[in-house]
């Protein structure tokens, strides 16, 4: 181990001193530079001087026939939410592409490829850039498809996998790791040898600081005394870890992690409460106890739910202390705000069951944003987390929740839906969008409805970017979790298999806990 620490130390200056000398020499090896520290998950080493090379971008001119340089400038100053534009040069540009008839170089290739990936940063009403994507998009597809030109190992194999799935919504870890194992592999990869050595230590000793969080995760929920007094609720452990370890990959976010975690662990248990085991006389007596958010309301619950109330009072008030001692405020009654409306929408969403009532496509929608827990736990990151905490921004932490937390949150309830609505029905759980889609819109298939869903995840993702243009109120970390929290539940959920369950639990175990060892 302590072999591994020198040779992360060693390999981090050698990597700063190569950012310090592009920085006078050639800015587009520089972004790449950029480029390649972020993907391989070691940018968080790099920021002073990675935002000093941003401040350079915001000024620099990349000309008008340069594709590759201008796309990966977009992509870099937007994802940092630096001030950029998308209008007459990509205009230019794309029109500039669409006359050539010639085959495409490898550098034009490269061009279209990062136009391809910056076009996914577009925000509501930029039109410019939808039209970029489907340009590139039918390109790209050519080319991998054999019928317009050639691209070397490389770049064919990252044509592929954008096209399957563009890197502004891959899951950060895995896409990391991916990158890392697929940069030893093959040796003609951008980054320099040094660096992918430099990303493969510090992924292992970032590891192993996800598997003392698990281990101290693991004591906490046992002594926490649910495990064995209900018996109908699932086993958080993989679940929760999965989705901490998405939304906050930053190693220096350990605490937040452990916190984040807890919280996660009691929405999946009242999840299973509200969903699988109580009746709807003890759900509303549950609703009534945690509306008055007092040890007393307990008295007539039953039993198994007086264990999950005093778990989900506890647990938070211990996190508001922590919070209270770490930055000075006293949050409780917007942590526990943010849990009554949590219980509140399950409380209309099991009325809509017991009464056999099909909402319309809009509430349900507003509802399962909600329900999927994303109010509640976004309001736990921004204080945990205690960047951009100001009075006007503590105020907003209430009904109506910031867009962006709205935005976020629906995209992640509506891969929920996706990817769990098999599995739900099997339980008895009827909550899905699917029927609602298919009984308001008269669709005749569950198909149309998957589709019509994966439609609003995609005009979602547009009015979630537009906050990288609106931020001026929100710090970068906490946009980060929110975009963070979509690519986890894309990841957690969009798959083929007939149970999301099996899947990601294995994708946690091998890409998550192994270290990376060629």
């Amino acid at each position: 181990m302590k072999r591994s620490t020198i040779g992360i130390e060693e390999l981090t200056e050698k990597a700063r001193k190569e950012l310090q000398i592009l920085n006078y020499i050639e800015p587009v090896r520089g972004m790449i530079l950029i480029d390649n520290l972020q993907w391989l998950g070691i940018g968080y080493h790099f920021e002073d001087e990675i935002n000093l090379w941003l401040d350079k971008l915001s000024e620099w001119d990349c000309g008008e026939d340069d594709l590759h340089a201008t796309a990966l400038r977009f992509r870099l100053l937007r994802q940092q939410l630096r001030p950029t534009s998308c209008g007459s040069v990509f205009e230019n540009i794309l029109e500039d592409h669409k006359k050539r008839k010639s085959k495409p170089s490898l550098n034009q290739v490269e061009g279209l490829l990062n136009l391809y990936e910056a076009s996914y940063l577009g925000a509501s009403g930029e039109e410019i850039l939808s039209e970029a994507m489907k340009f590139a998009e039918t390109q790209l597809a050519s080319l991998v498809n054999g019928t317009c030109g050639t691209a070397d190992g490389n770049l064919y194999r990252r044509i592929s996998l954008a096209l399957e799935l563009p890197r502004h919504h891959r899951m950060v870890r895995l896409e990391s790791r991916r990158h890392i194992e697929d940069c030893s592999t093959h040796i003609h990869c951008s980054p320099s040898m040094h660096l992918v050595e430099l990303a493969k230590l510090d992924y292992n000793r970032v590891q192993l600081l996800h598997k003392m969080e698990l281990e101290e995760f693991r004591r906490w929920w046992r002594q926490l005394g649910l495990v064995g007094e209900l018996s109908f609720a699932r086993d958080p452990e993989a679940e929760c870890f999965f989705w901490v370890v998405g939304c906050f990959p930053d190693p220096r976010h350990s605490g937040v992690r452990m916190e984040m975690a807890k919280t996660i662990a009691i929405l999946i248990t009242i999840d299973d409460v509200f969903d699988k085991h109580g009746t709807i006389d003890e759900l509303l007596l549950f609703t009534h106890a945690v509306q008055r958010w007092d040890v007393d309301a307990i008295e007539n619950l039953p039993d198994y739910m007086k264990i999950c109330y005093m778990a989900l009072y506890k647990t938070t008030t211990e996190i508001a202390q922590k919070i209270l001692k770490q930055h000075g405020i006293d949050v409780l009654h917007f942590l526990s705000r943010a849990w009554i409306d949590t219980i509140e929408a399950y409380m209309i969403e099991a009325k809509w069951f017991q009464n056999g009532q099909i909402p319309s496509v809009e509430d349900y929608i507003e509802n399962g944003t909600t329900t999927g827990g994303s109010y509640m736990a976004l309001v736990h990151a921004f204080f945990l987390m205690g960047e951009g905490i100001t009075n006007h921004n503590m105020q907003l932490m209430r009904k109506p929740y910031p867009k962006l937390f709205s935005t976020s949150g629906r995209i992640l309830r509506l891969w929920d839906d996706l990817g769990t609505s098999k599995e739900e029905q099997d339980f008895g759980d009827n909550s899905s969008l699917i029927p609602v889609l298919m009984k308001e819109k008269n669709l005749s298939s569950e198909d149309e409805a998957r589709r019509c869903i994966k439609q609003f995840i995609r005009q979602s993702w547009g009015e979630l970017n537009t906050n990288l243009l609106e931020s001026n109120i929100w710090p970068l970390s906490l946009i980060n979790v929110c975009f963070n929290m979509c690519r986890t539940s894309e990841a957690i959920y969009h798959h083929q298999e007939s149970s999301y369950l099996s899947s990601f639990k294995r994708t946690a175990k091998i890409k998550l806990l192994e270290p990376i060892t060629n």
